[in-house]
């Protein structure tokens, strides 16, 4: 027999420790929490203890021994499909704070999603896709090379290792972001991705680009997704150059009654602002827009319009040419003779610019007094300095309320005559026979 007893033993106690590996990973899937996070912790010990001892015979210096296969047991259990997992997964997240954790974790976590969606037939999984969700959006990833110094297992030769090289680093979070992305979402999730993307993701990519077939997807979904995609896509087409074909019109498809109302529009009217700024702009496209809001603006409620007023007179101030809106002589008699297309898509084509802001002088009779003053500014010739809006985006009802609650009231001058009878007539019979006092 070539092997001795020892040897025996060796490959015995091997296989219950593999055999234990295992029952730790079916235990990740407990009913009890407890139980679960017990297996956790105790197969983050594993790890640990593996890269000091490894089970594999280091060849030559410098091998990693990083025990990627044992990660994988634990990715695997973080990421069940019918169940949701973010209880376990925060418990997880002190790991990630090691560099190499994160590292392999975000390999594990590509791989895994390879296994589980290829397997769906693009259906999406919601448990699955959240869980997956909640183990990556909070990765911190490092600035620069120097700030990764926090390593589980403490190697020979670090520098020549992958894993320590940012570069490395990023192509992993890169290859991952992309990989969960590339199937379809439950809707709530492109919210929740969108809401992160520009600050936790784009910024940490090698190819950022690379993300524009996700955020085209998104933008196409309609309603506050596409919103909330517009963040992204500003990125790349400011900060990458990034070419996309009729961006204006999908822009002003977007503008619909909604936009006054949901909880991103302060977000939503400062990048249409900015897409808006540049003086290149056809005057039919600004006209366009300018008709479009402020015929949404009909409906929409006051603390909106007191943005929306400022924001037009802006539009105004950059975009000359769309003055004939305001100034035109005579404008229509009644609103039925509006040559403007509210339901025609294509901005060339709505004929905004034969048109006449009719609109906003109807919200100079608004019930707010502040709304009339702010619609009324159009009256006068405005002045070259751009209104900020920046205050007026997160303007809520409430404040509007409370603003207008605590105002001091000035004494109004009023004309009456002293009440002198019962019901204040100057010769009632009353008066005769009743007094105030």
């Amino acid at each position: 027999d070539r092997y001795s007893a020892e040897d025996k033993y060796k490959i015995w106690m091997r296989h219950r420790y593999q055999d234990c590996v295992g029952c730790l990973g079916e235990l990740m899937g407990h009913d009890a929490f407890q139980v679960k996070e017990l297996s956790l912790c105790t197969l983050m010990k594993f790890v640990e203890l593996e890269a000091q001892y490894p089970l594999i015979k280091i060849e030559w210096k410098g091998t990693l021994t990083f025990p990627f296969d044992l990660l994988k047991v634990v990715v695997d259990g973080l990421l069940p499909v019918n169940e949701d997992a973010s209880l376990l997964i925060s418990r997880f997240q002190e790991y990630m704070e090691y560099d190499d954790v994160r590292y392999f974790v975000m390999k594990a976590v590509t791989a895994n999603i390879g296994q589980v969606m290829q397997k769906t037939k693009e259906r999406p999984l919601p448990f699955y896709q959240q869980n997956v969700f909640s183990l990556i959006s909070p990765i911190n990833m490092p600035n620069k090379e120097s700030d990764m110094v926090k390593f589980m297992v403490k190697q020979e030769n670090r520098e020549e290792l992958k894993m320590s090289k940012l570069q490395a680093h990023r192509q992993v979070f890169q290859k991952m972001w992309l990989t969960f992305l590339k199937h379809k979402l439950p809707t709530g999730l492109y919210k929740k991705v969108l809401v992160i993307l520009h600050d936790s993701v784009l910024p940490y990519m090698n190819e950022p680009t690379l993300m524009m077939d996700f955020l085209t997807v998104a933008y196409g979904i309609g309603g506050a997704i596409s919103l909330l995609a517009l963040n992204g896509l500003f990125i790349l087409i400011h900060q990458h150059n990034l070419e996309y074909p009729d961006f204006y019109k999908k822009l002003y498809s977007l503008l619909d009654p909604s936009i006054y109302h949901v909880k991103y529009r302060a977000r939503f009217f400062h990048l249409t602002d900015l897409f808006l700024s540049s003086s290149h702009l056809p005057a039919y496209l600004v006209a366009a827009f300018i008709k479009r809001l402020s015929r949404l603006a009909l409906t929409a409620p006051p603390e909106s319009l007191l943005m929306i007023i400022p924001f037009i007179c802006n539009l105004f101030r950059r975009h000359p040419a769309c003055r004939v809106l305001v100034h035109r002589p005579g404008g229509p008699a009644d609103m039925s003779e509006d040559p403007y297309i509210m339901e025609e898509e294509e901005p060339s084509e709505s004929r905004a610019l034969e048109s006449s802001l009719w609109e906003i002088q109807s919200l100079q009779n608004h019930y707010h007094p502040d709304v009339a003053k702010a619609a009324a500014v159009l009256n006068q010739s405005l002045s070259e300095m751009e209104d900020d809006i920046s205050g007026l985006l997160e303007l809520s009802g409430y404040e509007l309320f409370d603003k207008e609650v605590k105002k001091k009231a000035t004494d109004v001058p009023l004309e009456f005559e002293q009440v002198r009878g019962l019901f204040g007539k100057k010769n009632d019979i009353f008066a005769e026979h009743f007094s105030l006092d």
